[in-house]
Parts: structure tokens; sequence; C-alpha cells
């Protein structure tokens, strides 16, 4: 009975660890976005929208993240579905708090 414990205290915590965390939209808008679009996603370097203004909604964020556009690159390659989608939610908080 003491070994059945201990595994299932041991598999929990296995199960803790490989625990994947949730994608933080904000932390990777601060390390691939605002070098071209700011801080307040309104920056405009290299020819990038103005986030804040932007009449694009949640899915057409996602599809531009994800594919580029204009002097966009694609994220595909270094983000995954799951991070796009959070930089491309944060984005939209940006033009909320405009």
């Amino acid at each position: 009975m003491k070994y059945l414990s201990l595994a299932f205290v041991l598999l929990g915590f296995l199960y803790a660890c490989s625990q994947i965390p949730e994608a933080d939209g904000h932390e990777i808008y601060k390390t691939y976005c605002v070098s071209c679009h700011g801080a307040k996603g309104n920056m405009g370097g290299n020819g990038a929208f103005d986030l804040s203004a932007s009449a694009l909604g949640l899915e057409e964020r996602v599809r531009v993240i994800h594919t580029g556009r204009n002097t966009m690159t694609s994220f595909k390659a270094l983000l995954s579905p799951e991070q796009i989608r959070a930089v491309a939610e944060y984005t939209l908080e940006l033009k909320q708090n405009q």
C-alpha cells in the first residue's frame, strides 16, 4: 500500500512537471513584435501597421501573423499555433486600450 501511494504521488508530480505553460501573448509580443510595432502597437517602424487602429479581427490577425503580409514576415516557423493566437489576442487588447 505504501508503494502504491508513493506511485500516485510520483505520477502526480510528473504530470504537473510535464504541463506546457500557457502562451503569454504579451511576452511573445515583446520578443517578436515591439521592434516594429512599438510597445503600444502604434510605432509603425519598417512600414508596420498601427495595431491600435487596425480594423482586423482576431482570425485575420492570426492569419497575418502566420503567413505574413506586405513587409511583415511569417512567424509560422518561429511560433506555435497557440503562441500565434495568444499574440493576436494581445494585439486586440492594444486596440481596446487606445
